[in-house]
């Protein structure tokens, strides 16, 4: 029986999504680990998205097949009772035996919440990026223009050795203030490696005044990572939702 489970969790412990050889913090090996106990022989979970180390989520999909024919809440119970308590299955479903959740994925919403000013937010400080100087939010929503559509997207990709086309659509780079809490909503086709980190990096260098917005044309032009600015730190991002 093929499954699509959707998860949610805290990444500050973790070195990533993927499975690796060389550590046991993954949030992929912690869920093959407990399903593979119940499957009673080693399972693959796929993954929608492979999120960096310290990176969150709100709306992981994964998709794994089990022998026999266990109805799917008892698959998302068994994994909600063993996993760790910064890991957890908020929804299964029984799903088409050629579903995948990687190469069925349309989409993907990303998140990444800043803390602005002098004062930080203790509850929530593992899940933003405190920034005490301020920023030009309208010149960060210019730039935001220019980096939204379709584009060659390489100078935003940390993997400079990456053969496949590097052309990606975003539909939307989103602002919401609240008071000192900024959280900016990037809605695209894909993303590639760290790509949502670059493209806020780089967003927050035109907020100090480090970069004019307008250069953001050329910065996609150039198809050169050094073109582009600083990978954000991982702890603000999180992964909201996968679409299909």
């Amino acid at each position: 029986m093929n499954y699509k489970l959707i998860l949610q969790y805290d990444g500050s412990r973790y070195d990533g999504w993927q499975r690796q050889g060389n550590t046991a913090r993954t949030i992929q090996g912690k869920l093959e680990g407990v399903l593979s106990r119940l499957a009673g022989e080693p399972v693959e979970v796929h993954g929608a998205g492979r999120t960096d180390a310290g990176v969150h989520a709100l709306g992981q999909v994964a998709s794994v097949k089990l022998p026999g024919a266990m109805p799917a809440a008892e698959v998302m119970a068994c994994a909600n009772r063993y996993l760790p308590e910064d890991i957890a299955v908020v929804d299964a479903c029984e799903a088409d035996e050629r579903f995948h959740a990687r190469l069925a994925a349309r989409g993907k919403v990303y998140r990444y919440r800043l803390r602005l000013g002098p004062v930080p937010d203790v509850f929530r400080r593992k899940y933003q990026f405190r920034l005490e100087e301020p920023l030009d939010l309208e010149a960060m929503e210019r730039a935001a223009a220019l980096l939204t559509g379709t584009h060659d997207y390489r100078s935003f990709c940390a993997d400079r050795r990456y053969k496949k086309s590097t052309v990606r659509t975003v539909h939307a780079i989103e602002f919401h203030r609240d008071g000192p809490d900024l959280a900016v909503t990037f809605r695209g086709t894909g993303f590639l490696y760290h790509m949502v980190r670059i493209l806020m990096g780089t967003l927050l260098e035109v907020g100090r005044g480090e970069r004019d917005a307008e250069s953001m044309t050329a910065v996609l032009a150039a198809k050169d990572r050094s073109a582009a600015g600083a990978t954000a730190p991982a702890q603000g991002l999180t992964l909201v939702e996968v679409l299909y």
